[in-house]
């Protein structure tokens, strides 16, 4: 008679098997041609068919879940930002390639890049204060940076942690021009999406604290999603802080909507403003009692 591990080497073997004969195929070239007699779970013809995006919904949902369930990951900070700032280090290398070229048009963007380089060091400052706070947490209360895991400001967070040796997450996305996660993210805690809202509803299910550097429509996009879940009492309330003073008064004038009766004045306190990763920091430690 069968064990229950017999039944679970032989399942394990089953999907193994599928799997190897995908790859088989794949190896020698050979086209995978919609199979009927082929394991559902291992077609990939009848996995990507439309009528299938509700369980491929549910695949991108369990899977992170379960990666970081196992890994201990209960709470995060997530850290929103432009994938297009670089660090300091990087800036004046492009600031100094550009004055040996002597073309004023590079010259002024390597002085911006140099400029916006100021964000990249406070979200890794950022990075670093909470994976320092964390190291002396038991596991179940650890705080855990979570990126978009590309480059510019969530490469920036994910060092931080990294400076500290202690794990981060990323929840990447599939785009047509294709990235990889940065090289700052623990791999075993570096997940790739293909729906945004999937992506999102993770960002937020474990989220203890959102903190925005200046970005371009993503990360505004991110921003006014939070804002609006908080707002209308569909997510508990967290620390929503804004770093980068200077960026964030020229693009957000919001007085207009209480002016316009858009939104009421109390919404304008759902979040913070601040200049430097240590006030950040003190915005979440001061709400949480830390």
């Amino acid at each position: 008679m069968d064990t229950t591990e017999d039944i679970k080497d032989s399942s394990h073997s089953s999907l193994a098997d599928a799997w190897a004969e995908l790859q088989a195929h794949a190896d020698h070239g050979e086209p995978l041609e919609p199979d009927a007699y082929r394991l559902a779970f291992a077609d990939p013809e009848f996995l990507l068919r439309k009528e299938i995006r509700g369980i491929r919904f549910q695949l991108e949902l369990l899977k992170p879940e379960l990666g970081l369930q196992a890994a201990g990951v209960h709470n995060t900070i997530v850290v929103f930002g432009s994938a297009r700032f670089v660090s300091p280090d990087a800036a004046e290398t492009q600031l100094a390639a550009a004055r040996v070229q002597g073309d004023p048009q590079l010259i002024a963007l390597a002085e911006r890049a140099l400029r916006t380089s100021a964000y990249y060091e406070q979200s890794r400052e950022f990075g670093r204060l909470v994976a320092q706070y964390s190291l002396r947490l038991p596991q179940e209360e650890k705080l855990f940076i979570c990126t978009g895991g590309g480059p510019g400001i969530m490469e920036a967070a994910n060092r931080g942690s990294h400076d500290v040796g202690v794990p981060s997450v990323s929840l990447n996305i599939a785009l047509p021009h294709e990235q990889s996660a940065n090289p700052y993210v623990t791999p075993s805690l570096s997940f790739k999406f293909h729906y945004f809202a999937l992506r999102k509803m993770h960002f937020l299910m474990r989220a203890k604290a959102l903190i925005v550097f200046p970005g371009g429509f993503g990360t505004l996009d991110e921003l006014f999603e939070v804002l609006t879940l908080v707002q209308t009492k569909k997510a508990k309330p967290v620390p929503i802080v804004l770093c980068g003073r200077d960026y964030w008064s020229r693009m957000l004038h919001l007085d207009t909507l209480v002016d316009e009766g858009t939104i009421s004045p109390d919404d304008l306190h759902l979040f913070t403003t601040v200049d430097t990763a240590a006030e950040a920091w003190s915005v979440v430690q001061s709400f949480y009692k830390l």
